[in-house]
């Protein structure tokens, strides 16, 4: 069994986009700028927009934080959006989710430029994502990919069974590992309603677990050789630890893993990806990679 170390390739490709955003500025060109939206005080979106902030240190970005408190109206959010739209220097931007209840997060993403939805959730991406066009690809999925090519798993013709339909992480993961530039898999999607889950389970060469259930995945589920990829992170309340709670995967590791060829663990896999892919689409935006 071989642990895929998320936080390890996330600092060599952090160090990577470095160097080339270093040649950028130095052949006179612009430092890519990342900008992002966080309204109120959700504990876990806190910690990821500080992580972001962090990381376009350590990539050579500019980064702008704008804060709106939880009784920020849609209409004052749409005009920052706006704003943001219209701001040269910005070349990527993101607005941080969940969205308080009273704004419609649908409205708010379609307000979006694509040319600057460095999230990947733009309809426009989305679509041209579905048919193999280039474009943002949400960072979750782009960095479960990015981590099966550095581990050289072997993705072409195997049967990949993706657990969860979210639109962040479900649909476009099993879109991206059916397509022939990607995964080139045969792919099955499973969610809680699926009547006969463990068997296309115990079928599966590559599980990806993104069904935000703590240990839902069991040894009885997963075959020997297998390759685990595991993007759930729920708190789970935990006397031992000085925050009272630790992050928990949807797979039930100490079980599962001596099966595995392959495992990611959580924290420390699939997690520092997720920032270091929102890097890369940022780097892509500064240079115009997808879109003129």
């Amino acid at each position: 069994m071989q642990l895929i170390d998320g936080k390890a390739t996330a600092t060599a490709i952090k160090a990577e986009i470095a160097e080339e955003v270093k040649q950028i500025v130095a052949n006179g060109g612009k430092q890519p700028h990342l900008a992002a939206v966080l309204v109120g005080h959700d504990g876990g979106s806190e910690t990821y927009v500080k992580n972001k902030v962090i990381a376009c240190e350590q990539c050579g970005f500019k980064s702008t934080l704008i804060r709106f408190e939880e009784d920020v109206t849609e209409e004052e959010l749409l005009a920052c959006v706006d704003k943001l739209n219209a701001d040269e220097d910005v070349d990527g931007f993101i607005v941080q989710l969940p969205l308080p209840k009273h704004i419609d997060e649908q409205k708010i993403i379609e307000a979006i430029d694509y040319r600057k939805d460095v999230d990947g959730f733009h309809p426009i991406n989305v679509g041209r994502m579905a048919i193999g066009l280039p474009c943002f690809i949400s960072a979750t999925p782009l960095g479960i990919l990015t981590l099966l090519r550095r581990y050289q798993i072997e993705t072409s013709g195997k049967k990949c069974v993706v657990l969860g339909r979210s639109n962040i992480v479900g649909k476009p993961m099993a879109q991206l590992m059916m397509q022939k530039q990607y995964g080139d898999s045969t792919v099955t999607v499973c969610h809680s309603h699926s009547g006969n889950l463990k068997e296309e389970c115990r079928e599966a060469d590559i599980i990806i677990a993104a069904i935000g259930r703590p240990d839902f995945v069991t040894a009885d589920m997963v075959k020997d050789g297998a390759v685990i990829i595991d993007v759930g992170t729920t708190r789970v309340p935990d006397a031992t630890r000085k925050s009272g709670f630790r992050l928990n995967g949807d797979v039930k590791f100490d079980e599962v893993a001596p099966k595995c060829s392959f495992i990611t663990p959580v924290p420390g896999g699939v997690g520092p990806m997720t920032i270091c892919s929102l890097m890369k689409n940022t780097l892509a935006a500064g240079k115009k990679e997808y879109y003129k």
